[in-house]
């Protein structure tokens, strides 16, 4: 009785071998998919989903912000990688003042000058979960992830940025190919 249940085991082994062999050999006669980067390009870069960016305001001002500051993104954000600080208001001039306190005394209703645009919006890539839900969130369509497939850094320092001064640094564009290295100089 012992000797047929340890035929019976090296047969259930055997098959198993055989099947992990199947496997393997399947995917053995298949064409290579890995991409050894950086000799060969990568061709997969529309569907890549990086840091999270802001879009510029359109052909009026492209290099200020959509976001109209009103902190939604940073209150739907699971991992808390988002602050938003809005702009003060400016301070009213004596006519300013005066006019307001007569529109006041008159019931109409006030104009808010705050500006809309943020003055700060920093974002922390190491926290962030790349999930969206900051971007489905947005009532103003404000965010959208790059393209850049470049990125690296050498602290978490690295990887904190403040979106505004970002976009105004920005060409509008993300880089599609790295920069290439800078031409060796001799100097004799």
């Amino acid at each position: 009785m012992n000797a047929i249940k340890e035929a019976f085991k090296t047969v259930s082994d055997l098959w198993s071998l055989m099947v992990g062999l199947r496997v393997t050999g399947k995917y053995f006669l298949e064409p290579q998919r890995t991409v050894r980067y950086p000799w060969k390009a990568l061709s997969n870069t529309e569907t890549y989903k990086g840091h999270l960016e802001l879009v510029g305001g359109g052909s009026k001002d492209p290099f200020k912000p959509r976001c109209i500051s009103c902190g939604m993104c940073a209150l739907a954000c699971p991992s808390n990688c988002i602050t938003v600080v809005k702009k003060k208001a400016p301070k009213p001039t004596p006519e300013e003042e005066k006019a307001l306190a007569e529109a006041k005394a008159s019931g109409e209703k006030t104009k808010d000058k705050t500006p809309k645009d943020p003055e700060k919006f920093v974002y922390d890539f190491s926290l962030c979960s790349l999930c969206g839900t900051c971007m489905e969130n947005c009532p103003a369509g404000a965010l959208r992830f790059s393209k850049n497939i470049y990125m690296a850094g050498y602290s978490r320092n690295d990887f904190l940025f403040d979106l505004v001064v970002k976009l105004r640094e920005s060409d509008g564009v993300a880089p599609a190919e790295p920069a290439a290295a800078p031409a060796a100089t001799s100097e004799a």
